[in-house]
């Protein structure tokens, strides 16, 4: 089947700040006891948005200004600590679209790429540039445009940068190996057919 071709994501953008955001507090590991990653989202940086009794800490997800909110926006080595995919997975299910940070993860990025979310990096002062944006205005639509890697608000063009691989993969639709697999299933029989070790079986 063929996927959707992501070549920019709109929206309005949450300021989540802190560098280091860990899998763990992304998702903490009591709420991955699951079959399948549907209903994730509402356990979403569940540790740092909740106390014990479940009452809120203001977490700014949670402010009301900031629920339309389908961009997150962070800090430097977001995802890091463990590789598991629930975080990306989390993050998507609770309704975001891409993620802008000063640096990713190196697994958390692959993860999100392959769930067709968009991770992209904007430099410590730009990312300072963006969030006083978003605290002066939360309504303002910010474009994340992956063609021309930029990142807009309102007035505010920011460079910003991706991988090239991650880039064109959801730029042409590819940024799902499995799909991609099962698309091309009669040429992955056409090659298992001449391997000798596979034809003797």
């Amino acid at each position: 089947m063929a996927l959707d071709k992501i070549t920019q994501v709109s929206g309005r953008a949450v300021y989540v700040p802190g560098d280091d955001i860990d899998t763990d507090r992304i998702i903490p590991a009591r709420f991955m006891k699951c079959v399948t990653f549907d209903g994730l989202g509402e356990f979403l940086f569940y540790d740092v948005r909740l106390n014990e009794d479940g009452t809120p800490k203001n977490h700014p997800i949670d402010d009301p200004k900031n629920a339309l909110a389908t961009i997150l926006l962070s800090g430097n080595n977001f995802g890091c600590g463990s590789s598991r995919e629930h975080a990306p997975q989390a993050i998507k299910r609770a309704g975001f679209k891409a993620v802008i940070a000063e640096g990713f993860a190196e697994i958390f990025f692959g993860n999100s790429t392959q769930l067709g979310m968009p991770c992209v990096v904007l430099t410590h002062d730009d990312v300072k540039h963006l969030a006083a944006v978003l605290e002066n205005d939360p309504s303002t639509e910010v474009t994340i445009d992956i063609e021309a890697l930029e990142v807009r608000a309102g007035s505010l063009t920011l460079p910003c940068q991706m991988r090239d691989s991650a880039r064109d993969s959801l730029i042409s639709g590819r940024w799902d190996p499995i799909a991609d697999l099962l698309e091309n299933a009669p040429k992955v029989d056409e090659v298992a057919a001449r391997q000798p070790y596979i034809s003797a079986a």
